[in-house]
């Protein structure tokens, strides 16, 4: 069985660097989406020809990642989905990104902010150490803004899917997607970039799923 690693928004193969899980892993990559109305759905069905019809397998998505995981869930019913600092439903997104669906305001937010402000960002995301401040600031660098603009748009009118029940992880920390509603297992400490800051409870928890299936 493989595990497709999906990155969060912006993101790549670097924040799973730091893993050590059992299984085979496969990290998705993101496409451009065809405009900027392309909806959720459509694109998840082109991400998901980088997997496998008809094998079972592990949707393990972070952040916007999990939403990923879960549209991708619909495309293959054989993937079992994990969340890890993701939300599995649009109400638990924070109340700030629900009023952002009816005010709009999301849309003039700069897109590379943290590149002016790295100490908020560094903040928001829960990273102290230099190496992830480093990995940090490299994910707001490369970042395609075109993408962002889309994954926001995305994210914030996300309506869900009707899919079987996800693992979910969460940190304790988590500022930028503070949990809400059931969560299965948390990291204590754990900001929004654990996967890469607490990577060895990550590893743990995810093998400990790997080998219970």
């Amino acid at each position: 069985m493989t595990a497709f690693l999906i990155p969060g928004l912006g993101a790549d193969e670097r924040v799973f660097e730091a893993l050590a899980l059992i299984l085979p892993t496969v990290i998705l990559r993101w496409e451009p989406p065809a405009s900027f109305a392309e909806p959720l759905a459509q694109y998840a069905r082109r991400l998901a020809a980088q997997i496998p019809a008809n094998e079972p397998c592990w949707l393990v998505g972070v952040s916007f990642g999990g939403v990923m995981a879960l549209e991708l869930a619909q495309l293959r019913p054989f993937g079992k989905v994990v969340l890890i600092s993701s939300v599995a439903q649009p109400t638990q997104l924070p109340a700030l990104l629900r009023a952002a669906r009816v005010t709009g305001l999301y849309r003039f937010v700069p897109i590379r902010l943290g590149v002016f402000l790295p100490g908020m960002m560094q903040w928001i995301f829960g990273v102290e150490k230099p190496e992830h401040r480093a990995l940090l600031r490299q994910i707001v660098d490369d970042t395609d803004p075109p993408f962002a603009r889309w994954a926001i748009n995305q994210l914030v009118h996300w309506r869900g899917v009707n899919t079987k029940p996800a693992v979910r992880i969460h940190g304790t920390h988590d500022r930028l997607l503070p949990a809400i509603g059931p969560v299965n297992y948390w990291i204590d400490g754990g900001g929004h970039l654990m996967v890469a800051t607490h990577a060895i409870e990550v590893s743990s928890l995810l093998n400990h799923l790997f080998m219970s299936a």
